[in-house]
């Protein structure tokens, strides 16, 4: 052989996983409670010392790279206002970092001049809402400081939760955590999607028309279900959806409102989750899934079938698998029949 390459390996550089202790604490079986546990003993010292209540540095990737919406937002971290590039979010050569470098300082930029306004930035740049929170009806369950994805939220003395709203990317996250409904945006709230669940004509029972709902996520499936219309996609009549600024704000109340005034079946269509996610909210997805899992306690005191709720993660390009779910969810309570609460 007269040529030998040698691979050298990129390591990234991060600091401690801020989440480290949470996956010791959420580990399902023993064997990955040690792996957690070891990783934790052998975190590296802190290198940005953030105040934050979720950890010091910035939440990683699988490898150790800093988190980040690597298709849509590749600059943007889980922490406002800090912007990764070049070797610190994935391996590249010195030019692509000098490209990636460019892009991270005009995210900077327009950083800076949102919250000169006091707007958000991405990916709601521009909305001038704040969440609000009722501080006389908090138990002070901490489900929305650990849930927020970007740490926009920590604790007071007293444990209450205290937002930041430089931080906060306006994602309603906080709000489907909130057990009890204390947390809402002027132009965002459990009660107005729930006014809105309740404003659709719901048929009777001796019309035979289902009610479909579909809570859908702004960023990716409700416009891929807008496409699929303009395309001229055959959609079932029966659907009405709903937008949600994500998967992560639908609050649980949402479902049993509407299974309780007769519709026969909920889609939740969120972004892809996962080690690839497209969530322009980072744990949209997974987290509707986390808590659409103790739906079904509530489907069995209501005395109906699990088939009536459905969680999917659709990409924005999928124009033809969107209407497939819905008429599929049609077909569906074709089979098994109308809700009874209809009757």
């Amino acid at each position: 052989c007269d040529l030998v390459v040698l691979a050298t390996g990129m390591v990234a550089n991060n600091g401690p996983d801020p989440y480290a202790q949470l996956a010791v604490d959420t580990a399902e079986t023993e064997e990955a409670k040690a792996a957690a546990r070891q990783k934790l003993e052998h975190a590296p010292p802190s290198i940005l010392n953030l105040d934050y209540h979720q950890g010091t540095d910035l939440p990683q990737l699988k490898y150790g790279f800093a988190d980040s919406h690597f298709i849509c937002f590749p600059y943007e971290t889980r922490r406002t206002g800090i912007y990764a590039a070049g070797p610190v979010r994935r391996p590249m050569d010195i030019i692509q970092a000098q490209d990636d470098a460019a892009g991270a300082a005009l995210k900077a930029i327009q950083a800076l001049e949102n919250a000169a306004g006091g707007r958000a930035a991405h990916p709601r740049v521009g909305d001038l809402s704040y969440p609000r929170f009722r501080k006389e009806g908090c138990t002070q369950c901490k489900r929305c400081t650990v849930e927020c994805p970007f740490g926009a939220i920590n604790e007071d003395e007293k444990r209450y939760p205290v937002f930041n709203e430089a931080r906060c990317r306006r994602c309603g996250t906080c709000m489907g955590a909130c057990p009890v409904r204390v947390i809402s945006f002027d132009n965002y709230s459990v009660d107005t999607v729930g006014q809105q669940l309740k404003a659709v004509d719901i048929p009777d029972e001796f019309s035979e028309k289902p009610r479909i709902l579909v809570l859908a996520c702004e960023n990716d499936a409700y416009p891929a279900l807008d496409m699929a219309a303009m395309s001229g996609e055959l959609i079932t009549p029966f659907v009405r959806g709903i937008p949600v600024r994500c998967l992560g704000s639908v609050s649980l109340s949402w479902v049993t409102d509407a299974l309780n005034s007769g519709y026969d079946g909920i889609i939740l269509m969120g972004c892809r989750r996962d080690d690839d996610y497209q969530c322009h909210f980072v744990r949209g997805s997974a987290m509707a899934a986390e808590r659409m899992s103790k739906v079904g306690d509530t489907l069995k005191s209501l005395s109906l079938e699990p088939e009536r709720i459905e969680l999917h993660e659709v990409a924005i390009t999928d124009t033809k698998r969107v209407p497939a779910i819905i008429n599929a969810m049609a077909e569906t309570i074709r089979r098994i029949g109308l809700s009874p609460f209809k009757f």
